[in-house]
């Protein structure tokens, strides 16, 4: 495995990390939990010390699981959640609806805000060390930004908690750079998490270059764009009910049936290094410049061993140059 600091923390994370939004089954239709607990396990045996979480992610279910699974092993984790998003009240911006099982306009049940002033930030920070089990959080990032409140304000209190050791990075998540200065403003940030893969690429353009520049991590979130880059993704697959896949273009079937085809053309290079499909997506991911970390998910023992696998992928010039041709031969993928 590899190993990169967070910014300028001095925490060294690996450069793949457990994303666990999917062990909280919301909007992936469901989860089992002893599979979810030998999932953080088997990453951290593999050298895995990077996992990655959020309040949201099954509304506190993710965060309790995550809790649970590092018992005894809290030194051997470099533990990343977020606040920003609160389901509890309505203040801050409006940002969706909510069942139990997956985000619906004409559902009731949660009302989902955008909130990071600094009572609500305290608070969050108090009730994620609860369900962590723990009583510091080494990378504590903004989930979403919320225009209601100063950047000044969230900044402040963030700095509190890092100065009460509640806290030992700041970083922050689904920004603009414009947003990352407001937040350097008023002190440093270590980190920048923001959907990036081999189709999601809107990045290259801003974030990736200025992370590099200002020496701040780039953690890529959904690095197999949610499994279409997975190879394991067919037209023919069914999706579980809840599982929010279902309702989006990019999955639908005909989709599904062009990604194969990309990724078919691609598999020459995954078995020239001996790796799958789903390795070779992940690695590309961290051989991008600017992109320091890259967040895997994993339901269960299997998947963890397989993504810590693209840890150790080395990739040539050549090689990224031939993926990028082939990417750009399928330019019109969703």
């Amino acid at each position: 495995m590899q190993y990169k600091e967070l910014g300028q923390s001095k925490i060294e994370a690996s450069v793949i990390g457990l994303g666990t939004w999917a062990i909280g089954g919301w909007m992936w239709g469901g989860t089992e939990k002893e599979d979810s607990l030998e999932a953080v396990r088997a990453s951290v045996d593999q050298g895995v010390n990077l996992i990655d979480t959020a309040p949201i992610y099954g509304f506190g279910l993710s965060e309790e699981w995550i809790g649970e699974a590092i018992k005894g092993i809290r030194d051997k984790v470099v533990l990343a959640t977020k606040c920003g998003l609160i389901w509890d009240r309505a203040e801050g911006v409006f940002h969706f609806s909510s069942d139990e099982y997956s985000v619906n306009p004409r559902a009731s049940r949660y009302q989902v805000y955008k909130h990071l002033a600094a009572f609500s930030i305290r608070t969050e920070v108090e009730r994620s060390l609860r369900r962590l089990q723990t009583d510091y959080i080494d990378l504590y990032q903004t989930h979403w930004q919320d225009e209601s409140t100063p950047v000044e304000e969230t900044m402040s209190e963030l700095l509190k908690l890092k100065q009460e050791g509640k806290i030992r990075a700041i970083g922050v998540s689904n920004a603009t750079v414009e947003q990352i200065r407001q937040y350097q403003d008023v002190g440093p940030v270590d980190s920048d998490q923001e959907l990036y893969n081999m189709l999601d690429r809107r990045h290259d353009q801003e974030n990736l270059p200025y992370c590099q520049e200002n020496n701040i991590a780039f953690l890529a979130y959904s690095p197999l764009a949610r499994g279409l880059l997975s190879g394991k993704l067919t037209p023919e697959r069914q999706f579980n009910a809840g599982d929010g896949r279902s309702m989006q273009e990019r999955f639908s079937e005909e989709n599904r049936r062009e990604a194969q085809k990309m990724l078919s053309a691609l598999m020459p290079l995954a078995e020239k290094h001996d790796i799958t499909l789903a390795q070779l997506a992940a690695a590309w991911t961290f051989h991008q410049p600017g992109c320091t970390h890259v967040l895997c998910g994993a339901r269960n023992s299997a998947q963890a061993e397989a993504n810590a696998g693209a840890g150790r992928v080395r990739l040539t010039p050549e090689d990224l140059q031939e993926i990028e041709q082939t990417l750009a031969d399928f330019h019109h993928l969703v």
